[in-house]
């Protein structure tokens, strides 16, 4: 079955092309945030759904999804940043640390007993 293929290299032609940025939900349980177009292949209309991969399509590239009009579920409509925020790889947080103490001088340090 032909529903994915890799494309890396950026045609003049493809960047003509006009797209829009949306969330494309499938029957078949899959989701993908990227840009759309129609396109016509092997004699029918199609959705492509280019995804950025990691977030950087101009350092890493482009997964090219098609799909028939048929397998989609929910198309919703977002804007570029929203896109390549949503393909970014997970980022675990930082350590956590705990806040400096105050001010040392403040600290008792039990010297003035019996005094």
């Amino acid at each position: 079955m032909l529903d994915e293929t890799t494309t890396t290299v950026a045609t003049p032609e493809a960047e003509t092309i006009e797209y829009e940025w949306a969330v494309v939900e499938l029957f078949g349980h899959r989701r993908h945030v990227g840009r759309i177009r129609e396109e016509e292949r092997f004699g029918a209309k199609m959705l492509r759904v280019d995804v950025p991969k990691d977030g950087k399509p101009d350092e890493k590239g482009w997964t090219t999804h098609y799909y028939s009009g048929a397998a989609i579920f929910s198309l919703t409509p977002t804007d570029e940043a929203t896109a390549l925020k949503a393909n970014k790889p997970y980022e675990p947080a930082g350590r956590y640390l705990a806040p400096p103490d105050d001010d040392p001088e403040e600290i008792d340090d039990g010297d003035d007993i019996g005094a």
